[in-house]
Order: C-alpha cells, then sequence, then structure tokens
C-alpha cells in the first residue's frame, strides 16, 4: 500500500454502462485537478455545481455532470477530496480516467481510501469493519449491524474499557513512582473495582453466543433425515426454487447442497444432506459422514421425519435431535386429520412439502429462531469476527494474572498488556502487521 503522499483516483461505481459513474480524488493534488478539469474556481465545499469535465491538454469536453469539492480534513479520508458524477458511458468514463492518469494521479489500490481514512484517525479499525460490512451486506439485519459499527458503536464499547485499565494501570503506577508519599487509601480499592467492571463487561460480551459472527457470516441450518423423508423437498419449498434434485430413489442426494437466502431481512445458509441410512455405498457413506459432520457444526437443524412411517420414527435422525433442533413431520397429506393433529402434541411441526402445507409456518419458527439467537438483548453492538474474540480473550487472559500476581510492578505490567489488547481492537496501538489482511478485501473506491 503507498503512503499518503500522493494522490489517488477511483471509479466508485458504474463499472459498466449505467446511468451514473462516480470517480473520487483524493490527495494533495484534488483541487488543482478540479480547476483544471473545470477551469473553474473551487466550488463551495460540499455542494454539488453542474459543469462541464474538459481534457486540459486538448480542450475537449468529455462531458457535462456533477463535481462536488470536500477539504480537508473534512472528508472521508481527512485529504482533499474531489467527486465527479457523470453520465455512465464507457467512452465518458474510460476518458476522464485517462486524463486523470496523464496528469500523475494514480490509480487507488483496493481499499486504500479507506486505510487513508484510518491513517488520518477519521475511523478507527472496528468503524473501517464495518464500511466493510456494509458494502458486502445481503440483508437488512447484516445492514443494520454494520451501520452500528461503522457509526462507532463497538470501537466506544472498547475504548471504554481500556479507558478503565488505564485508569487502573495509572493508579498502579503511581503507587509505584511515589512509594513514599502518601497516596488515597482507597487506591487498591478503586484498581480493583475497574478492572472487574472491564472484565466482567468483556466477559458479558464473549458470552454472546457469537451473534455478531453468526449474522455477519449467515445462519447456517442442516435439513437432515431419512432417505425419501422429503429434505429436498423441503430446501426447495423454503427456497422457494428448484435448488435440489427430488426424487423416489433413496439416496439421490450424497453431497451437502446449501443454498443463501434472505429470512425477514435474517441472512440464512439452508443446506440440504445426505439422507442418514446404512449403506454399503463407498460414495453414499462419505455423504452420510458430511451430513453428519455438518448438522455438529449448524446453529440449527430441521430433523424431517416422514408420515409414512411415522410414529416408527428413523433412530440415526433421532439421534441428532438436541436443543438447537425443530423437528417437522413431512408428507402429512398422507394421513388422516385425526393423525396430523397429534404431531404438535409431540413436539412435531406438521407440513407436506411438496403441497406447501405448514411451509409459511415451518418458515416463521425458523425465522423466530434466527432473529432469537442473532439479535441478543440489545445491550451493545455485537464482534463480527475472529480477532475481535481473539484479542478480548488476550486481554483477559492478562487480567486473570492480574488477579494473581505479586507485587505492584506485576500488576501493572499486566494491565498494560490488557490495555495493549483491547488498543489493537481499534488501531490504538500495534496493529501495522493487520492492516494489509483488513484492508485487501475492500473493493476499488472504498
Amino acid at each position: 500500500m503507498a503512503t499518503m503522499g500522493d494522490t489517488i483516483f477511483a471509479l466508485a461505481s458504474g463499472g459498466l454502462p449505467a446511468a451514473v459513474a462516480i470517480i473520487r480524488v483524493s490527495g494533495p493534488q484534488a483541487a488543482p485537478i478540479l480547476q483544471r478539469l473545470t477551469g473553474k474556481p473551487l466550488p463551495t465545499p460540499r455542494r454539488a455545481i453542474r459543469s462541464r469535465i474538459e481534457d486540459p491538454a486538448t480542450g475537449e469536453t468529455l462531458d457535462d455532470g456533477l463535481v462536488l469539492w470536500f477539504p480537508g480534513p473534512a472528508s472521508f479520508t481527512g485529504e482533499d477530496v474531489v467527486e465527479f458524477q457523470l453520465h455512465g458511458g464507457r467512452a465518458v468514463v474510460a476518458g476522464v480516467l485517462e486524463v486523470l492518469g496523464r496528469e500523475g494521479l494514480r490509480p487507488a489500490e483496493a481499499g486504500e481510501f479507506a486505510r487513508r481514512a484510518f491513517g488520518s484517525g477519521r475511523l478507527d479499525l472496528t468503524e473501517v469493519e464495518g464500511l466493510a460490512d456494509l458494502v458486502n451486506a445481503e440483508t437488512a439485519a447484516q445492514r443494520r449491524q454494520a451501520l452500528r459499527q461503522m457509526e462507532g458503536a463497538l470501537g466506544r464499547q472498547y475504548d471504554a474499557w481500556r479507558e478503565e485499565l488505564l485508569r487502573a494501570q495509572a493508579y498502579l503506577e503511581a503507587a509505584i513512582d511515589f512509594s513514599e508519599e502518601d497516596l488515597p487509601a482507597d487506591l487498591e480499592a478503586e484498581v480493583t473495582s475497574l478492572v472487574a467492571s472491564a472484565n466482567r463487561g468483556i466477559g458479558d460480551h464473549l458470552a454472546d453466543g457469537r451473534r455478531g459472527e453468526i449474522l455477519r457470516d449467515g445462519f447456517r441450518i442442516a435439513i437432515v433425515g431419512a432417505p425419501n423423508s422429503g429434505k429436498s423437498s423441503l430446501l426447495n419449498a423454503l427456497a422457494r426454487r428448484e435448488a435440489a434434485i427430488v426424487s423416489e430413489r433413496a439416496g439421490t442426494t450424497r453431497d451437502v447442497i446449501e443454498v443463501r437466502m434472505d429470512l425477514a431481512g435474517y441472512p440464512v445458509i439452508l443446506a440440504d444432506t445426505a439422507g442418514l441410512r446404512d449403506s454399503d455405498d463407498e460414495i453414499e457413506q462419505e455423504g452420510i459422514r458430511r451430513a453428519k459432520a455438518h448438522a455438529a457444526g449448524a446453529d440449527l437443524r430441521l430433523a424431517i421425519f416422514s408420515a409414512e412411517v411415522w410414529p416408527d420414527q428413523d433412530a440415526a435422525t433421532l439421534a441428532l435431535v438436541g436443543p438447537d433442533t425443530l423437528s417437522v413431520l413431512n408428507k402429512v397429506d398422507l394421513m388422516d386429520k385425526e393423525e396430523e393433529c397429534q404431531a404438535p402434541t409431540r413436539g412435531l411441526i406438521p407440513i407436506s412439502a411438496r403441497g406447501g402445507r405448514g411451509v409459511d409456518l415451518l418458515l416463521a419458527r425458523i425465522a423466530e429462531e434466527v432473529r432469537t439467537r442473532t439479535t441478543g438483548n440489545g445491550d451493545g453492538a455485537a464482534m463480527t469476527r475472529t480477532r475481535h474474540r481473539r484479542a478480548l480473550e488476550s486481554c483477559q487472559s492478562a487480567l486473570a494474572r492480574f488477579v494473581s500476581a505479586e507485587g505492584v510492578e506485576l500488576r501493572a505490567e499486566e494491565l498494560r498488556t490488557a490495555a495493549q489488547a483491547l488498543g489493537t481492537l481499534t488501531g490504538r496501538v500495534g496493529v501495522e502487521e493487520l492492516l494489509d489482511v483488513i484492508f485487501r478485501d475492500f473493493c476499488i473506491g472504498k
């Protein structure tokens, strides 16, 4: 990643022919470039004006569009920024990009705009990650979570815990530096209280059931059951498309088939798995092994039982029924009404996957499960990445050592280690080795 000394540009949108293309320029040459391409003085900051965009070398008009001027530091990157809003035709975009390159500007690398915003202090690392999640959000719930993180909710929480630990560390440092002075008698109690408060908050944050990570990556649901219980039909019914092959022949599904879907605003990854049964076929055996492994790693299981054999439910499927399972009785159209009515009393949701009966009720039950496990109690922003969890666990380990450490110097050192772990979350300290990893997944122009 290049330094912030040069001026960069990027096509932020409109890569294909479209009504509007946006080209952003950031760096010390942004203002001169704007003046050279428009032939006008700098406009009022943050106010769009209509202007001809011209090639300064030839005077040829390239487009008639809108331009905006964002002087630093009150811009996204903290530098001077110009935005050209152009007609989206290929010739227009190519012409302007060619001129910018000829004028000595450099195309931005992926994530470079966001990295400059971080470097100038406009965003911390959690806000940068929130921006990346917002760009990639596919559902309303993902959008809400990403916006909250991008607006600083997660960073403020981490900074609050770090501030408590820094205050406790300062008190201990005072006890070291001024050991012969008359320090307040309640200093030790204050240190203990600050550390306990931060440790308690971090512990609650870690014990959130991975709700933020699940919401970001997708809530995983595995459909399990015996061959011909209707798993593939149910997958198609829930996905509302023919995603899996449906056949009367047992063992048709031999590998895991995944479908991503938006369920009531929440991201869900629905998986159809191989039928559970004893088999001498090596390929089918591997499919069954994968089915069980997928079920074990899922956030929720749908255990499908067929009304054709019920109540003689198969033992292999029953073995996978647990707290994170919804049990479903499929093909109830083959039963009489009295038998069907007995299903809910036995903990089964009656449906007919092919006929559609009960599918909406099942969808509502699944949506409620997803909502409950990803929303939490609203007491703060949820962590969204494994690096957050590792840094917080490292912080807690240091706090545990603090409690058992003997000597004020050792205790102060453990608090310093704990505070540094929290600082890596927002980028306050020691994160240089993380930057390339965090920014490389951004699209060009962000």
